[in-house]
């Protein structure tokens, strides 16, 4: 079983995907370059960074990234549960870890409700068919009743599947 640590809440969870539909895009004719648009986005925050530093494939995984956290902040459980992977563990900072469906389960319920979610800086690797985003996630939230903006750095993984990129555990079974 792959484990993951995303770090999501200071005292909470640790994380913040892909698309569920394909992803709006416009097709630039002189470089053809895809532009994702991060503005339909209204609850996440790019900061740090030109989109324009980053190749089509690193915006691809950047933009499936923020429609992850796009996600969350519209507690739309259906998009998540594709984003995914099913055998995805979520470890609290405390420790206590939560499979995909239990997570899904505090969003669903309100246990968990994200605002929204700002990605400081964010830094794009990708090699093959596995890739990762670091950045400072700047989460408003209330988590198990806690309300409260949390700063928190980490790195989040994606594997390429029938050509979308699905949100994965750390593949080194290591923390972020």
């Amino acid at each position: 079983m792959k484990w993951i640590t995303w770090m999501l809440l200071a005292a909470l969870l640790t994380a913040c995907g892909p698309v569920v539909n394909e992803p709006p895009a416009q097709e630039k004719a002189e470089d053809n370059v895809t532009d994702y648009d991060f503005s339909a986005l209204t609850n996440v925050e790019i900061t740090g960074v030109s989109l324009q530093d980053f190749n089509q494939e690193q915006q691809e995984v950047l933009y499936q990234q923020a429609r992850y956290c796009q996600a969350m902040t519209e507690a739309d459980v259906d998009a998540l549960r594709e984003m995914i992977a099913e055998d995805t563990v979520f470890t609290h900072m405390s420790g206590r870890q939560q499979s995909r469906e239990e997570y899904l389960a505090d969003i669903e319920n309100g246990s968990l409700r994200y605002f929204s979610i700002g990605m400081e800086n964010p830094v794009v690797e990708v090699d093959g068919d596995l890739a990762s985003v670091t950045f400072t996630s700047v989460l408003n939230a209330n988590a198990y009743g806690a309300r409260g903006t949390y700063r928190i750095s980490g790195t989040h993984w994606y594997e390429r599947q029938d050509d979308v990129w699905i949100a994965v555990n750390d593949p080194n079974g290591g923390g972020t």
